[in-house]
């Protein structure tokens, strides 16, 4: 009997060992095959060796590469037409000086401009505004204004207080005439078309974005729809970091009060948003007849009342480019600035080329400083967070840990020319797998009242000590040093 068990203890041993290296070469073979980030490779290489089978299992949801479909595929009719709106921009620009563009900024605005896909716009009005109440107060009072057209994408609508007091403006509108359209991503906000079909219903029509549909097959579920877009008549738009839901209103315990950054904007830069909100809608469409031209009627001008003083670009980035073109202009600002660089995120998950840049610009003697949360919404990436946060701090860059609140802000300071903010986190995620969307001003009254809003932030803030990072106990590193690790693919 001990001879049978000694035996089939050896062939358990023997098929065991098989398996492992089947799962080896298979976790070559599958991470090797396509172009990645060696950091990217070395985090999937992890998850599939030390976890067999499971870590497969994972990869065919999460880990390959958006499909070959050609998601923003334009016919030369479109492409003619957003050629024509490109240069309706260009005709209303010349009704504005805003302003030299300082050299270094210009050089962003051409690293912009290369696709042509990205045209400055003059003449611009913008209000930030930080707070939810405000936010959201501002924004129904625009929809409820709506003539035309009210055409809104986000990344997350909850079904809760303040997502059906959205709902039911928007049912209201509809029924008034208005051409009320609204593009989601179900994984943002757990909400389905069910949630909208009252406003379905009376001729409102609803999408949720492509990545969402047969996205097992297609392998889409780890990308997704991270924009937050509002154009009202084509001509008043609205962008930031607030999703729509009660925890953006301050009204969770879990969270307190949500420090964010959004804008109110009028003038040709809505024709930008206008734009990627079309280009978005096109490629979830299921019906021929829900497909929107690029129609004037979606992109009008402003009135000379409305004419306002700032420049701004509005950039959309997704993992259908072959460039991560957002992550490639933030590294432009950090080089090019001489006095300094003030950061916002939630998640400060950098890669590498944006560790050189900030490393770089430390070197130069530039004041860097980035602000995160005091409190996690996603307890893995936080940790992944507090890991380069220490390590940055040990760098030179002073980190601050925002205490009034969460901190979900994402703006991006330079000197007193320019300025960055949108839905865009500081992290690979961002960076590579969703698609997003951020609007650079070449204003120094617009740089200079985010750099306002961070100092007032300061004051509400920790500043990270290298005392503090010494007091950390070996658990919660090597739980950051862990998240750190998988960090290219949270």
């Amino acid at each position: 009997m001990d001879w049978f068990k000694q035996l089939d203890v050896s062939i358990a041993i023997q098929v065991l060992i098989f398996f492992l290296f089947v799962n080896t070469i298979g976790a070559l073979i599958t991470v090797f095959r396509r172009p990645r980030s060696i950091a990217s490779v070395f985090a999937w290489m992890m998850a599939l060796i030390f976890l067999p089978g499971l870590g497969f299992f994972l990869y065919a949801f999460v880990g390959r590469k958006i499909d070959g479909e050609v998601i923003y595929l334009l016919n030369s009719h479109h492409q003619r037409r957003i050629s024509e709106i490109n240069q309706m921009i260009e005709e209303h620009n010349q009704k504005f000086s805003d302003g030299e563009i300082a050299s270094s900024s210009r050089l962003l605005k051409d690293y912009f401009d290369y696709a042509e896909e990205s045209p400055l716009t003059r003449g611009n009005q913008l209000e930030i505004i930080t707070d939810g109440k405000q936010k959201f107060s501002e924004l129904f009072a625009d929809i409820n204004q709506a003539k035309e057209t009210i055409h809104i994408e986000y990344y997350a609508i909850f079904d809760d207080r303040i997502g059906n007091q959205l709902l039911n403006l928007l049912i209201q509108k509809a029924k008034e005439g208005v051409k009320v359209r609204v593009l989601f991503d179900p994984f943002g906000g757990r909400t389905t078309v069910k949630f909208f079909k009252p406003l379905i219903a009376v001729g409102g029509k609803v999408l949720p974005f492509i990545t969402a549909r047969d996205f097992i097959r297609k392998t889409r579920l780890n990308y997704h729809l991270h924009r937050k877009i509002v154009v009202i008549d084509g001509k008043i738009s609205w962008t930031g970091g607030f999703n729509v839901g009660d925890q953006y209103l301050n009204e969770t315990k879990r969270f307190g009060y949500w420090r964010d950054t959004h804008a109110r904007m009028i003038g040709t830069v809505s024709f930008s948003l206008q734009e990627v909100f079309i280009r978005d809608w096109n490629a979830s469409v299921i019906k021929p007849e829900d497909y929107l031209e690029y129609d004037e009627k979606y992109f009008c001008l402003p009135e000379e009342s409305e004419y306002g003083d700032v420049q701004l670009q509005v950039v959309a980035d997704g993992p259908d480019a072959d460039d991560q073109i957002l992550k490639g202009g933030f590294i432009k600002m950090i080089l090019s600035a001489k006095k300094r660089i003030w950061i916002q995120s939630p998640y400060l998950i950098p890669d590498d080329s944006m560790l050189d840049a900030l490393n770089i610009a430390v070197r130069s003697g530039v004041d860097v400083r980035i602000m995160i949360p005091n409190r996690p919404d996603h307890p893995f990436i936080y940790r992944a967070t507090q890991y380069y946060a220490n390590f940055l701090h040990k760098k030179g860059v002073k980190i601050y840990i925002y205490k009034g609140g969460f901190l979900h802000a994402k703006t991006l300071v330079v000197d007193h020319e320019l300025a960055s903010f949108g839905t865009t986190n500081q992290d690979i995620r961002s960076y590579a797998l969703n698609f997003e969307v951020n609007t650079f001003a070449y204003s120094q009254a617009v740089t200079d009242e985010l750099a306002s809003i961070f100092k007032a932030d300061m004051l509400e803030s920790t500043v990270l000590t290298t005392e503090m990072i010494a007091k950390q106990s070996k658990w919660l590193r090597t739980k950051q040093a862990f998240s750190r690790l998988l960090s290219p693919i949270l």
